[in-house]
């Protein structure tokens, strides 16, 4: 399967995927370029031939001091064909945007926030970019590894909570 899903990719992205490998758990890894990202994940989930029909996990790497800075990691799974696939797209530290993926996978969405938050990349056209973790008054992003150690935040008025549904049946009652 794992030639197979590499061949395809080659043959309907020619010079937008690119460096194939085999990642450390035998996954098969390949770059891809960061415009075409949307487009090779369409192909991925609705050819029936390779249905990667989960992204389970979505995430950001900081590379400091190396150009380009940050690599989006997208894991893929077809329970259909039992197999996975990393796709990885380089972002530079001048060009934090690239497409979002929600319209793929709608569970992509908090990865994709949480990549916003943790890192500052944008992802275009995503339906609600917003802090996921983080207060809004946060300054910075706390997983860039120039994000300072001591770094202090400024201080914030303390919000009014609304009443809490604590479950089924009336409130107050547990259970």
């Amino acid at each position: 399967m794992a030639k197979a899903v590499l061949e395809a990719l080659a043959a309907r992205f020619p010079g937008d995927v690119y460096e194939p490998y085999e990642g450390v758990g035998g996954d098969d890894c390949i770059f891809v370029r960061k415009s075409e990202i949307a487009s090779v994940c369409r192909f991925l989930k609705t050819e029936p031939a390779l249905a990667f029909n989960m992204a389970p996990y979505i995430t950001a790497v900081d590379y400091l001091g190396v150009e380009p800075r940050f690599e989006v990691v997208y894991n893929l799974l077809s329970t259909v064909h039992n197999h996975r696939l990393r796709l990885r797209v380089k972002v530079p530290e001048g060009d934090l945007e690239l497409p979002s993926v929600t319209s793929v996978w709608r569970g992509a969405d908090w990865f994709e926030r949480y990549c916003f938050d943790m890192y500052g990349l944008k992802f275009r056209g995503h339906p609600d970019l917003r802090r996921l973790l983080m207060y809004d008054e946060f300054v910075g992003h706390p997983l860039r590894k120039d994000y300072p150690l001591r770094g202090r935040q400024p201080l914030v008025k303390e919000r009014e909570i609304g009443d809490i549904f604590r479950g089924p049946g009336p409130a107050g009652r547990d259970g």
